[in-house]
């Protein structure tokens, strides 16, 4: 397919301009004023239109065996919720518990993906333990392109880690030059504040937070910062949540440790009053770390637009209504986690650049091309370029819309953006030069997304 787009401006590596630009096959063949068409190409006007290089989720649950349960999502419903809202790659967690072997977990994921996802994919690989087993396991897989590991300091005994296998974790990262995401808060500080709350009969939603508080997380974050700092390695801070996590993370560049940050869209739009509702309604809101209170938003926002703040990714973890009952009794047992994986971009552009004040370049390198950059995928994606991958989103800044489960196209029951307002939305989208998505309409391949390999 020859496709070329017109009169859009263009969006991509910190600039802003006008051009048309030439999709031949799978990549940008050309960009530039005036470019005519060749015989046989399809033309689209993108007036008044904004062209984004597709978007890129770097944090991702689709398959997760969680807390007796599993995550709602196939690769199918995800991906395609994804290409939705102008996602046109996500990695995954690729998280075995921590009795399963690394290398079936290695094989339960992939092939659970391989040819059921309409958008391009990676993972970063969890360790749950260590051995030689995983050591051995590791390296291969790194060799293979899986560039990037996942460590849990929560979720002890499912699948959160000790020191020692931190350490061991990130002295192998730095010699093979590998990320380390971190899910960062005190394990047996949120175990002994839990079970206190419960031993006091304080079993709802709300004491979800309260049993995770801030401290929580800001001591955790320090504590993966000082790991990186001693073994040299490259780490980078998942769905940070609070200002004084952020502080923790800010020390530490300061000090030189190599430290990128993440924020999730839940933590920027939500606050912790949405799981104080009674029952399965605040269930729904409970994910890890919470929801904070809202003086943290204003902390994480400026931090976004200063660049102090990497990424903006989601979290996605759709657990439905009557998983989210499990823990009606017990908030230790409600499966943690919302979906946002269609609703990232459109969020962030409302909320950040159009109500908000995210310029458009900060968007895009939030959205996309950071993840691409430090992930190991720059410039085949995360930029719009002639010879990077025709993964592309033009944007209708014109729409108005609101966000409804009815309308979702993730595999769940119940939206955590109910009734938000939309100011914009993907008008099509492009996977490696093939329209996946257009007129808010799915149209793309099942089965087309690849398992990206990935250098540093």
């Amino acid at each position: 397919m020859t496709i070329l787009i017109q009169n859009g401006e263009i969006v991509s590596d910190g600039q802003r301009y006008r051009a048309d630009l030439l999709i031949e096959g799978e990549k940008i063949a050309q960009i530039g004023e005036n470019l005519t068409a060749p015989e046989g190409a399809r033309v689209i006007d993108a007036s008044g239109k904004y062209i984004f290089p597709g978007f890129i989720d770097p944090h991702v649950h689709i398959h997760l065996p969680f807390m007796g349960t599993h995550a709602k999502d196939t690769h199918t419903t995800g991906s395609i919720a994804a290409l939705m809202g102008g996602t046109t790659t996500f990695i995954e967690m690729l998280a075995p518990a921590g009795s399963e072997a690394l290398k079936d977990g290695w094989k339960t994921w992939t092939e659970m993906a391989q040819g059921h996802s309409a958008s391009d994919y990676s993972f970063h690989i969890g360790v749950t333990r260590w051995d030689d087993e995983t050591e051995a396991t590791l390296r291969e897989l790194v060799a293979q392109g899986m560039k990037s590991f996942k460590v849990f300091l929560a979720y002890k005994g499912a699948f959160g880690i000790d020191d020692h296998a931190l350490y061991q974790v990130c002295k192998l990262a730095a010699e093979l030059g590998v990320v380390v995401t971190a899910h960062c808060e005190n394990a047996d500080l949120v175990s002994e504040l839990q079970q206190k709350l419960l031993a006091e009969g304080k079993t709802g939603p709300e004491w979800h937070e309260p049993s995770r508080p801030e401290g929580v997380e800001a001591e955790g974050t320090a504590h993966f910062a000082a790991f990186l700092e001693m073994t040299g390695a490259r780490g980078y801070v998942v769905h940070l949540s609070n200002a004084r996590a952020l502080a923790a993370a800010l020390d530490a560049k300061a000090r030189g440790v190599d430290l990128e940050v993440e924020v999730v869209i839940p933590h920027l739009l939500l606050d912790k009053t949405y799981a104080e509702r009674p029952g399965v309604e605040g269930a729904k809101y409970v994910m890890s770390p919470p929801l904070r209170d809202k003086r943290n938003q204003q902390a994480l926002w400026e931090a976004l637009e200063k660049g102090q703040i990497d990424t903006v990714a989601t979290d996605h973890c759709p657990f439905d209504v009557a998983q989210k009952h499990m823990g009606d009794d017990d908030f230790t047992r409600i499966p943690n986690g919302i979906p946002a994986i269609e609703d990232r971009v459109n969020l962030l552009y409302t909320y950040g650049v159009s109500r908000g004040h995210l310029s458009l370049e900060r968007f895009v390198d939030a959205a996309s091309t950071r993840a691409a950059q430090v992930f190991g995928l720059y410039p085949r994606k995360g930029t719009v370029s002639v010879g990077s991958d025709a993964d592309l989103v033009v944007y209708d800044p014109h729409y108005r819309g609101t966000i409804s489960a009815a309308t979702s196209h993730v595999n769940n029951d119940y939206s955590g953006f109910e009734g938000f307002e939309l100011d914009g939305r993907p008008e099509l989208v492009t996977v490696r030069g093939e329209v996946a998505v257009e007129h808010g309409e799915f149209v793309g391949t099942v089965g087309r997304g690849q398992l990206l390999r990935r250098g540093m």
